[in-house]
């Protein structure tokens, strides 16, 4: 790309988690305040790992009242493992009678990490089955779906991988966004490879504000995204709470939207990690232009 971009280039959604505590959902809401201004296409709102009730008022009080504090659209985070069929659906049609119209649909998360997954007796065989299943009984709701440019932690190869989210494709999903990376060229290499299979569908790359580097190694070993060895030489002995480990952070993200951009990239998703500075500064940063 050459030349400068413009505001007008990019969008760039938002993902916050629901609070555990009233102080929470009250910082939650004065972050999405500072967000507004800044014109976001969307916030997400993730769905907690296991069964319980609780876990469903929590996501739907959150989309609720970030709905009613902004104009903003709001997606919801659904997942389909540990329940029946008939519990997914009615929590995806409590969704719908709160206004919902978007749904990021996804497995979620394996209960037993001793243990390979397997469905709920009763629930979803795969996340393709839930996908079909949400376009059938609600055909104008908007579905994103999870793509993962180093391959899910689970998957055999990146064959496997890539058929799996054509597979997602297929059953009706109608955009991506990615799982975070650090490398750039890990992205646009995926992206590559996924033209090549013929998946056509929207690509948006999901970055992490690295807001403390220890906690980030423990988040991409779990979510299998390489940490390349400059960022380990760049951060080694820098405090969390340092303002030199925010600005290094800050020139990470910065150099990946750059690079991203250069290669025809229009849209970024950022997990907020329910924290301001370092995304509302990119924020700043992109609706600047340069």
């Amino acid at each position: 790309m050459t030349g400068k971009f413009t505001t007008s280039d990019i969008e760039f959604s938002l993902e916050v988690f629901p609070p555990k505590s009233e102080a929470g959902v009250e910082r939650l809401l004065a972050t999405v305040d500072s967000y507004t201004a800044f014109k976001p296409s969307m916030i997400t709102v993730t769905f907690g790992a296991g069964n319980s009730q609780g876990i469903v008022m929590d996501a739907r009080q959150t989309v609720k009242s970030i709905a009613a504090r902004t104009h903003l659209p709001v997606a919801a985070h659904m997942t389909c493992a540990n329940r029946s069929r008939a519990e997914v659906d009615d929590i995806v049609d409590s969704f719908w009678q709160d206004g919902v119209r978007h749904i990021v649909a996804l497995r979620g998360d394996i209960l037993r990490q001793d243990a390979p997954y397997s469905p709920h007796p009763e629930g979803y065989l795969t996340t393709p089955d839930f996908i079909a299943s949400l376009k059938k009984r609600y055909p104008a709701l908007r579905v994103s779906v999870a793509g993962y440019p180093e391959t899910h932690p689970e998957s055999p190869s990146v064959a496997f991988d890539i058929a799996h989210l054509k597979s997602k494709i297929d059953a009706g999903a109608d955009d991506v966004l990615t799982q975070f990376f650090f490398d750039p060229e890990v992205f646009l290499r995926w992206r590559d490879k996924l033209t090549e299979a013929g998946v056509r569908a929207p690509l948006t790359p999901g970055l992490l504000p690295i807001l403390n580097f220890p906690k980030t190694l423990s988040f991409a070993k779990k979510c299998n995204a390489a940490v390349p060895g400059f960022l380990h030489k760049m951060f080694d002995g820098i405090d969390p709470d340092s303002v030199d480990h925010k600005l290094l952070a800050m020139n990470v993200m910065s150099h990946q939207i750059t690079r991203l951009i250069e290669h025809g990239v229009k849209s970024f998703h950022f997990y907020t990690l329910n924290d301001t500075l370092l995304t509302r500064h990119v924020c700043t940063w992109l609706r600047a232009g340069f």
